[in-house]
């Protein structure tokens, strides 16, 4: 016999549903300052501006995908579909991260340009003021974002974006200050960091999004004491097939082959077996979608393959 949860899949709300409006509080100050930061680049002349205001641009995207993602995670399930469009937020993180490296590869490549070829005039006041803005607004998104940013992997991907564009404006506000000074290729430097700034997380997000699609085991799970503690439930002789993924950020969900005593079976408690199990679990797991595969110790040597 085999059990799970009787709720429906749609019911459960992922972790960037949570904080939806947060997230498009922080899209409309993003395209606010990208919006200036455009126009100061266009009056003061600066790439470091405009590189910053392509960051944005990607930043803007990105968070946009998350909000589409989320609301399409939220549909309910089908047949054809039995986990609803949950796993669309894993590829709205994917969509962003390749975004992320293609604009910090482009950026960089304009600022080696502009560094070995500096522009002579550049307003630099106007480099700064903008920058200060950028600076003030990047501040209250990280402030809106911080608490979501350890439950869902897409409110994380944009707190660390907004975070990358925070220490971008303060990149421009410091080469404003050195071309003031009289060394423009500052403006380049500024640019070229921005991109350095904006590639490592591009990867580290890539490599989160691979975690997920591999259907690796999701970070603090330890598969060896679950065992030990299913093995624990009164009844249960062994364990194997055990298998722990990830849906969405927010959905751990697992599998697993349960041999229970045979005369437990017999007078008909596989069903208390099973409530023991998801007790154990729920702290742990979306027990609503945990299937477990209840079975006499004698079926596994007819089982094709039983894995560990």
């Amino acid at each position: 016999m085999s059990g799970h949860g009787g709720h429906g899949h749609g019911g459960h709300g992922t972790a960037t549903g949570a904080h939806r409006r947060r997230l498009a509080v922080v899209l409309a100050i993003t395209l606010a300052v990208m919006a200036g930061e455009v126009v100061g680049a266009l009056v003061s002349g600066s790439l470091a501006l405009l590189a910053d205001a392509g960051h944005m641009l990607t930043d803007a995207s990105g968070i946009a995908i998350a909000l589409v993602a989320s609301w399409l995670a939220a549909r309910p399930a089908t047949s054809r579909r039995t986990f609803g469009w949950q796993r669309a937020e894993i590829l709205a993180a994917l969509a962003n991260a390749l975004i992320l490296g293609f604009v910090a590869v482009t950026v960089i490549v304009e600022g080696v340009g502009r560094v070995r070829a500096p522009e002579p005039d550049i307003r630099a006041g106007v480099m700064i003021v903008v920058a200060l803005v950028g600076l003030a607004a990047n501040a209250v998104g990280l402030r809106l974002l911080h608490a979501g940013q350890a439950e869902s992997l897409n409110v994380r991907g944009a707190y660390l974006e907004v975070l990358g564009d925070l220490l971008g404006s303060v990149a421009v506000v410091a080469a404003g200050v050195a071309v003031a000074a009289g060394f423009p290729r500052a403006d380049g430097i500024a640019s070229v960091a921005i991109g350095l700034m904006i590639l490592p997380r591009a990867v580290l997000l890539l490599r989160d999004v691979a975690h997920v699609l591999l259907e690796a085991t999701p970070p603090g799970v330890d598969l060896a004491a679950v065992r030990e503690h299913m093995e624990g439930v009164p009844g249960v002789v062994g364990v194997h097939d055990l298998h722990a993924w990830t849906i969405t950020s927010g959905v751990p969900v697992m599998s697993a082959h349960v041999e229970v005593e045979a005369a437990r079976l017999a007078r008909g408690e596989g069903t208390d077996v099973l409530q023991r199990l998801r007790t154990c679990l729920s702290g742990h797991f979306d027990v609503d979608h945990c299937t477990f595969q209840i079975e006499p110790p004698d079926m596994r040597s007819t089982e094709p393959s039983a894995h560990h």
